[in-house]
């Protein structure tokens, strides 16, 4: 399919980037920030939702920077790796990303900033117009949501990263930036749970860096995934665990692809323990039971949800063996 036109900017510096959004919002200039494009690119090419302007991040030499402790928008995955000094959680849940060939180009920002998915979104505009819209892609006819029918005040189309819930079990925080300024929040606070809104970034704002704390390092972790073939295809679900070995107190878990949002499960945790030891398979059934996926990905949610016990109870395994 053909690319619908745009304007493709190159800022070289945080402050140009900034200054570029910026004069563009007071223009009324609608706009997307690009950084690997193997989301971005193909929703353009599906006409879904473009922009007459797009930022790229790829000439900010911060952007790029890799350490164990901070790791830039721009870095590709195929760059997580335990020779680059990254954690093994994030060298293992990338390596279940896509295929080799698209880890080259995806870049840890963009899996972060992924757009939520939907069965009623994620298809060509033709196809769009023959069923006639859904709430998220409405086009401006005030459509109804085709998952939930009957209501227009909330998108349930699916967060499907994968990257999110294994930098939520190490304690990441990512650093936004914008014409406001900067700040620094946990990724768990990252999130908000609407398909269309997505996370909290404000205008002209985008995700600079993700910042891991010096313990990270010592945490153990596992990342279970469930999805339609062994290789390229998104999460149908995803469950991240990690904690100090040793200490069951610091033990967290988070899910993925079952909601609008990846989200710690932090209550589930602290419920499970204060009735006793920890019991994969009793904090499997409270995970289980906190999730609500709905039916617009490629498996059912009654199969999706029955899997998130076993999926919980491997990650659980994975971290104590």
């Amino acid at each position: 399919m053909l690319m619908p036109p745009f304007e493709l900017h190159h800022p070289t510096t945080v402050a140009e980037a900034v200054e570029l959004a910026a004069s563009l919002m007071e223009q009324n200039e609608a706009f997307d920030w690009v950084a690997g494009g193997t989301d971005v690119l193909p929703n353009y090419k599906w006409r879904i939702n473009p922009k007459p302007h797009v930022i790229s991040l790829a000439g900010i030499e911060e952007a790029h920077h890799l350490s164990a402790s901070e790791i830039g928008c721009m870095v590709p995955l195929s760059s997580l790796t335990a020779a680059n000094g990254v954690h093994p959680l994030l060298v293992e849940a990338a390596a279940k990303i896509a295929s080799s060939l698209i880890r080259k180009s995806a870049t840890v920002g963009g899996n972060l900033c992924l757009d939520t998915r939907c069965f009623w979104y994620n298809q060509s505009e033709d196809w769009r117009r023959s069923i006639d819209w859904c709430h998220k892609a409405d086009c401006g006819t005030g459509a109804d949501c085709r998952v939930i029918p009957n209501q227009n005040t909330l998108c349930v189309a699916t967060y499907q990263g994968d990257l999110a819930p294994n930098f939520m079990v190490l304690d990441a925080s990512v650093v936004l930036i914008g014409p406001e300024g900067q700040r620094t929040l946990p990724l768990s606070e990252f999130y908000e749970l609407d398909g269309m809104k997505k996370n909290v970034l404000q205008p002209g704002e985008f995700l600079l860096k993700v910042e891991l704390p010096s313990d990270a390092k010592k945490r153990r972790g596992c990342y279970q995934k469930l999805r339609v073939r062994e290789s390229w295809d998104f999460p149908e679900a995803g469950i991240a665990a990690s904690w100090l070995p040793g200490d069951a107190t610091t033990l967290k878990v988070a899910s993925t692809a079952l909601e609008s949002i990846p989200r710690l499960h932090d209550e589930q945790v602290e419920v499970h323990l204060a009735e006793g030891e920890l019991d994969p398979v009793g904090l499997a059934v409270l995970v289980q039971k906190s999730v609500k996926p709905v039916n617009n990905t490629a498996l059912p949610p009654r199969y999706r949800r029955s899997m998130v016990k076993t999926l919980t109870k491997r990650a659980l395994r994975g971290i104590l063996d």
